[in-house]
C-alpha cells in the first residue's frame, strides 16, 4: 500500500514539474536545516562534553569559544551544494551559481573558524605571567590578515568558477598597488617586531609622549595601534610605528628600581642669610640632628682660625658658621633619617644658582616606594616640615609681594 502511495505521488509530481521543483527545493532546505540542527545539538555538544572531561576543556576561554559552531555551518552548505545538482528542473546556470556560492561560503566559514582559533590562542596566551612582556597580538593579527587574504582569493575563484592560480598569477602586476594599500600594515608589522624583540614597551608600562598628549598606562598593544589610558581616564590611540620613530619616555625603569625621585627646590630669601652668633648656635644645638654637626664644624673652624695669628683678630678674616649652611646640613640629616626616603639611592641637598626669585635649595632624593599616592604624601611631608622649620634658622622663603604685603607696608607708613 505504501509503495503504491509513493508511486502515485511520484507520478503526480512528474505531471506537475513546477510543483515537483518547489517540493524538491523545500525538501533540500529542510535537510540542510536538519543536518545543521543535528550537528550543533548532537555533535558539538558531544565534543564539548569530551573537552570538559579533559584539563584543556576546563579553560574558561575554550568553553566560550565558537570555532566548532562555525565549522558546523559547513554541513548545510555541503548538503545544498550536493543536493542542488540532483534536483530535476533546476537550470544549469542556477545550479552552478548555487554550487559556487556554497563553495565560497565554505571557504569563508573555514577562514572565520581559523581566525577564531587564533583569537583563542591569543586569549589563552594573555593569561600567562610573561604575556605582558612578550605580547603576540600583533603577530596574531598578521596571521588573520593572511588567512582572510587567502580566503578572499579562494572565494573569488569559487564565485567566478576559475582556478585560484589564475588570480594569483595576476598578483605580481598588482604588487606595487598592494604595497601602497598595505604600507601602514607593513610598517606596523615591522614596528611590532622591533617593539617585541627589543622590549620597548609592555602592557602596563607608564609611557609619556607629549607630542601626542599621551601620559598614562599602556592598556593594549595591537598590530596597528597602541592604546594608552591617560591619568584623566581618557584613552589615546597611537600608531605602533610612532614608538619606533618618535621620542617617548617609559617609566618602567623607575617602577622596577623601587624608588621615585624627588627633585624640588625651596626658594630662600637671600637677605635672610647671615652668620650665626653664639646665641643662635646655642639655640640650634637643641636639634638632635645638628649636635654632632655643630660640634665638628665648630672644631674645624676653630682649628682653621687658630692658624691665622694676628689676622684672626678681625672677624672678616675668620671662618664662621652660616645659617644656610647649617640648614643644608639639617636637611641632609633629616632626609637620611626619614623612613620614606630610599637610603641606597642618591640623596643630597644642594644650592643652585641664585636668581631674582631667591636662592634655590634643591632637595634631590628618592622615595622608597613608586606608588603615586604614597610618593606624593612623602614629598609633601618633607616640604611641610622644611618650610615650617625654616624660621628656626633665621631663614625666610622668598615669594613675590602679594596684596597683603603691600597693604601692610602702607599701614606701617601711616602709623609712622
Amino acid at each position: 500500500m505504501l509503495d503504491y502511495d509513493l508511486s502515485a505521488v511520484q507520478s503526480w509530481l512528474a505531471q506537475h514539474p513546477e510543483t515537483n521543483l518547489w517540493f524538491s527545493l523545500s525538501l533540500l532546505l529542510l535537510l540542510s536545516w536538519l543536518s545543521n540542527y543535528i550537528v550543533k545539538k548532537v555533535l558539538i555538544r558531544g565534543i564539548f562534553r569530551a573537552l570538559r572531561a579533559s584539563a584543556i576543556g576546563q579553560h574558561q576561554v575554550i568553553q566560550h569559544s565558537a570555532f566548532v559552531a562555525r565549522l558546523a555551518n559547513i554541513v548545510p552548505a555541503l548538503v545544498i551544494s550536493k543536493g542542488i545538482t540532483l534536483i530535476d528542473g533546476v537550470p544549469a546556470t542556477v545550479s552552478t551559481i548555487v554550487v559556487n556560492v556554497c563553495n565560497a561560503f565554505v571557504v569563508l566559514t573555514i577562514a572565520l573558524a581559523i581566525a577564531n582559533v587564533l583569537s583563542l590562542v591569543n586569549n589563552i596566551y594573555e593569561q600567562r605571567p610573561d604575556a605582558r612582556t612578550k605580547p603576540i597580538k600583533g603577530y596574531v593579527q598578521v596571521l588573520k590578515i593572511l588567512v582572510f587574504t587567502v580566503a578572499a582569493i579562494l572565494m573569488i575563484a569559487a564565485l567566478v568558477d576559475r582556478s585560484p592560480l589564475i588570480l594569483l598569477s595576476g598578483l605580481g602586476a598588482m604588487a606595487a598597488v598592494l604595497m601602497l594599500i598595505f604600507q601602514d600594515t607593513i610598517l606596523s608589522l615591522v614596528a611590532s617586531v622591533q617593539i617585541s624583540s627589543n622590549d620597548v614597551i609592555r602592557v602596563g608600562d607608564w609611557v609619556e609622549m607629549p607630542q601626542l598628549n599621551a601620559d598614562g598606562d599602556v592598556i593594549d598593544i595591537a598590530l596597528h595601534t597602541v592604546k594608552v589610558q591617560n591619568w584623566d581616564k581618557t584613552i589615546t590611540t597611537i600608531p605602533t610605528r610612532r614608538f619606533m620613530t618618535d621620542a617617548f619616555k617609559n617609566w618602567r625603569g623607575m617602577q622596577q628600581s623601587g624608588g621615585r625621585r624627588i627633585k624640588r627646590s625651596l626658594m630662600l630669601d637671600q637677605q635672610s642669610i647671615h652668620f650665626l652668633d653664639a646665641d643662635e648656635r646655642k639655640h640650634l644645638n637643641r636639634f638632635s640632628l645638628l649636635q654632632d654637626y655643630l660640634a665638628e664644624k665648630q672644631q674645624e673652624i676653630d682649628s682653621w682660625n687658630s692658624e691665622l695669628a694676628e689676622q684672626g683678630k678681625e672677624p672678616v678674616n675668620t671662618r664662621r658658621i652660616t645659617n644656610i649652611g647649617t640648614f643644608r646640613a639639617y636637611v641632609q640629616r633629616y632626609l637620611s633619617s626619614h623612613p620614606g626616603v630610599h637610603q641606597q639611592m642618591t640623596l643630597m641637598a644642594r644650592q643652585l644658582s641664585p636668581g631674582a626669585d631667591g636662592l634655590p635649595l634643591e632637595i634631590y632624593c628618592f622615595t622608597n616606594t613608586t606608588a603615586w599616592l604614597a610618593y606624593e604624601g612623602i614629598q609633601s611631608d618633607i616640604f611641610d616640615h622644611l618650610m615650617a622649620i625654616l624660621p628656626e634658622f633665621g631663614l625666610r622663603v622668598y615669594q613675590h609681594p602679594s596684596g597683603m604685603d603691600i597693604r601692610a607696608i602702607q599701614l606701617t607708613r601711616q602709623d609712622d
